[in-house]
């Protein structure tokens, strides 16, 4: 897999975006707080993680399959190559029952095309 050099910047208490797997498409994203999701109801985290995503590039905020199908808890969304604000992560519960974020929690996919 191509790998896409971008610059990062992180806010205080942010986790450095990671692969689990060198072969894995996405960077996880992590949350910097405690937060409790209600069913059909959703929570913004903000991650604190700066990208300078490379012009022609696109990225996508995408559900970690396992809080999707095990949990109901979503999230998409596209970031530009010209945004470097911290990137904030919208998680949607379509569950039955409460989710409760951790801070130090995988929560979404950075994936970059």
């Amino acid at each position: 897999m191509k790998e896409c050099k971008m610059h990062i910047v992180l806010d205080e208490g942010a986790k450095m975006p990671c692969r689990a797997h060198e072969a894995d498409a996405g960077y996880d994203l992590f949350s910097r707080e405690d937060a409790v999701i209600h069913p059909n109801s959703g929570g913004v985290f903000d991650t604190g993680v700066h990208v300078q995503i490379p012009e022609g590039c696109v990225g996508f905020v995408k559900s970690k399959s396992g809080l999707m199908v095990n949990h109901g808890i979503t999230t998409d969304g596209t970031i530009d190559s010209h945004y470097t604000g911290s990137i904030r992560v919208c998680l949607f519960n379509r569950g039955g029952n409460k989710y409760y974020v951790h801070a130090g929690d995988k929560i979404a996919q950075l994936v970059i095309v």
